[in-house]
């Protein structure tokens, strides 16, 4: 009498991990684009709530909403002062406009830098080119080294 033997084969084993092996290089690449692609829309997604502030603080300014000195341009001297507010001078009771909940950190960046998120900032009286700190805050940009999917400079986003 003969028993038949159950099981796999050492090269059928050996062909099974050879295909998952081939399957899972081809996957790699794959997935890293998905979570630099994700951590790209983050960035953008920040960049975006960070300017939308600095704007919503200019048109406040403009306004007449805040108080204005004579040598203000009208745009926040900090990140920071987006999120401790501003007080409403047409408000008797002290009453604060709040810009931002918290500043975003820069996905892009593996450690949070500072307070400011690890952001770059641009003053009024700077160029585009060559964006400079001063005494406000006219615009943000990452400085995350590399470019984007997209081939742009993560710092011209």
């Amino acid at each position: 009498m003969k028993r038949s033997m159950a099981g796999f084969s050492l090269i059928e084993v050996m062909l099974t991990l050879a295909l998952l092996g081939l399957l899972a290089s081809i996957a790699a690449p794959l997935t890293e684009t998905l979570v630099r692609r994700g951590k790209e829309q983050e960035l953008k997604t920040a960049l975006y709530q960070i300017r939308d502030a600095i704007d919503a603080y200019k048109r406040a300014f403009d306004a007449g909403y805040i108080e204005k000195s004579l040598n203000a341009t009208g745009y926040p001297p900090s990140l920071q002062v987006l999120v401790d507010g501003v007080r409403d001078v047409r408000s008797a009771k002290g009453a604060k406009f709040y810009f931002l909940r918290r500043i975003p950190h820069d996905p892009l960046l593996s450690h949070k830098k500072d307070d400011e998120g690890g952001w770059g900032l641009r003053a009024y009286d700077s160029s585009a080119q060559s964006p400079r700190e001063g005494e406000d805050v006219f615009d943000v940009y990452s400085k995350a080294p590399g470019k984007g999917l997209n081939g742009i400079a993560y710092g011209q986003w």
